[in-house]
């Protein structure tokens, strides 16, 4: 054999070493706890055979506790590119078999040299995050290789979609990427995120708590929002990441991707007409609305287990992706609440970032009253959704259906917002508040003069539906554009945003806004 063909064989046996991670044992353990390796993840998630990998051969340079014994090629963390239906990635998988995924200095670099990558092509960057934490033998270079990291998340957030991945235990400080990103998805059953774990909780607060409990995917899909999605298998895992991704340009400087329409702009929905019930009271199903305007009924929700008294989600119309926003009467009547507005906030944001027209579609009746709602700061939150509405300058489509009442008419793409184009069903009532409660506080003394004041009342209810709370007052002052037959929403919107194509607007110059955080 040539001294050639020796190195030759030596790289062949080096590269087999090194995707064997922390070994054939861990590796089986993995698999026993229903856990895929990092690079049979990156095979799920990327088109096949486009992974091209770097830093095989990256070591730790740690000799503290006997770490010098413990080198694995890679040092625990798998990074290189690959395409995702034929568009370029980068992504980093943390190895679990190696060290228990501790991040170590030189994993820093490796994830940061990606992220680095990532910035400079102007691609997305997806981060499968399966990890002990910080590798408590390096000490304070592994504390700063996650300050690293998080530094470039926040120079990277809204000039590359940033999605994370918790497919396993994410704590203490490594919880902090992935909350800057711009997508968190968890495993269900199996990964968990908290920033101090049961056991510390246990000795602090006295609480007993399982890590399930306390940042599991389903706590965090639920209750605290800090995950978008809580998917059951790896499998779908890959499959969501990939079908998000679809909507999305790789870069704030790019339009997003338009699919061909089968679904002809101008299909009528008669079932729309109908789709109101008599009684304002009544709730309806909004995801009805949705899918009958939508290309092919299609809606990609996110946070759909959160706040599920608004829908946020991606969908297209005419081929082209857009944002839609909309209140959802059948949970809490619509109302606003403090999640409610952050989670609508947060997305109107992202889709401001990266060139994505919103559509709202608006039936709310108020903001939550109560104690627990003003001691939670429902006036910030609120005004988070205001904020968020009022600094997008995208292409933005407001349809009001049928509630529009004070403060929440406002922060729900309103004229005054520069909401672009807004119409309005005939069944639109916008108001500062409903006739009912308005005729109590103007007509209070007349009514307890009055012979009978119920029917009084309802008299005086009458005249102010229609004086002011019908959508021809509001198009009388051009708050609203046009009024349209519910079943011919989605011809309107189609138009509208091919109205708003080459949209151009801009703010005044500043180094950032100071939304009320």
């Amino acid at each position: 054999m040539s001294v050639q063909q020796e190195k030759i064989k030596k790289l062949v046996e080096l590269r087999a070493k090194a995707r064997l991670g922390g070994g054939e044992k861990a590796i089986a353990k993995q698999h026993e706890k229903g856990k895929l390796t990092a690079r049979e993840r990156i095979d799920l998630l990327l088109d096949e055979g486009s992974f091209e990998e770097m830093d095989m051969f990256k070591l730790h340079r740690c000799t503290n506790f006997g770490m010098e014994k413990k080198q694995y090629l890679g040092d625990g963390v798998v990074t290189g590119s690959g395409t995702i239906n034929g568009r370029l990635v980068y992504v980093f998988a943390q190895d679990f078999t190696v060290n228990g995924g501790s991040l170590s200095e030189t994993m820093a670099q490796k994830i940061c040299k990606v992220m680095d990558e990532s910035m400079k092509m102007g691609v997305p960057c997806i981060g499968l995050n399966d990890s002990g934490g910080a590798r408590i033998q390096e000490g304070i270079t592994a504390l700063g290789g996650f300050a690293e990291i998080f530094q470039r998340n926040i120079e990277a957030s809204g000039v590359v979609p940033q999605i994370s991945a918790i497919c396993g235990p994410c704590a203490g400080g490594a919880v902090y990427s992935p909350a800057i990103t711009d997508f968190v998805f968890m495993l269900k059953g199996v990964a968990n995120m908290f920033l101090t774990g049961p056991k510390v909780v246990k000795t602090v607060t006295g609480e007993d708590v399982s890590a399930e409990d306390l940042g599991g995917a389903t706590v965090h899909s639920t209750k605290s929002g800090v995950a978008h999605f809580a998917v059951s298998s790896e499998e779908e895992l890959a499959q969501k990441i990939r079908t998000l991704l679809s909507y999305l340009p790789q870069n704030n400087l790019e339009e997003t991707p338009r699919v061909e329409c089968n679904d002809p702009i101008d299909r009528m929905e008669d079932s729309l007409n109908e789709i109101l019930p008599d009684n304002p009271n009544h709730a309806y199903n909004m995801y009805d609305v949705i899918h009958a305007i939508v290309d092919n009924g299609e809606l990609f929700e996110i946070h759909k287990d959160f706040a599920k008294n608004i829908i946020v989600g991606f969908a297209r119309f005419n081929g082209q992706t857009v944002g839609i926003v909309a209140n959802q009467p059948k949970a809490f009547a619509g109302v606003l609440d403090c999640n409610a507005s952050r989670k609508g906030a947060r997305f109107v944001r992202f889709c401001d970032c990266f060139n994505i027209p919103i559509v709202t579609l608006v039936d709310v009746p108020g903001f939550l009253p109560g104690t627990g709602q003003e001691y939670n700061a429902i006036i910030d939150h609120g005004a988070k959704l205001l904020f968020a509405y009022g600094e997008a300058t995208v292409p933005k489509v407001t349809v009001t259906l049928r509630k529009s009442y004070g403060g929440s008419h406002i922060v729900m793409g309103c004229k005054q917002l520069k909401s672009d184009l807004n119409y309005a069903w005939p069944s639109a009532e916008m108001a500062v508040m409903g006739a009912s409660g308005a005729v109590s506080i103007l007509y209070a003394k007349e009514a307890k003069d009055a012979p009978d004041p119920k029917a009084f009342l309802a008299e005086k209810e009458d005249e102010y539906n229609e004086l002011f709370t019908n959508p021809y007052q509001a198009a009388k002052y051009g708050y609203i554009d046009d009024v349209i037959e519910p079943r011919n929403t989605r011809f309107r919107i189609c138009r509208a945003l091919a109205q708003l194509t080459n949209k151009r607007e801009a703010r005044p110059a500043k180094k950032h806004g100071n939304i009320p955080l």
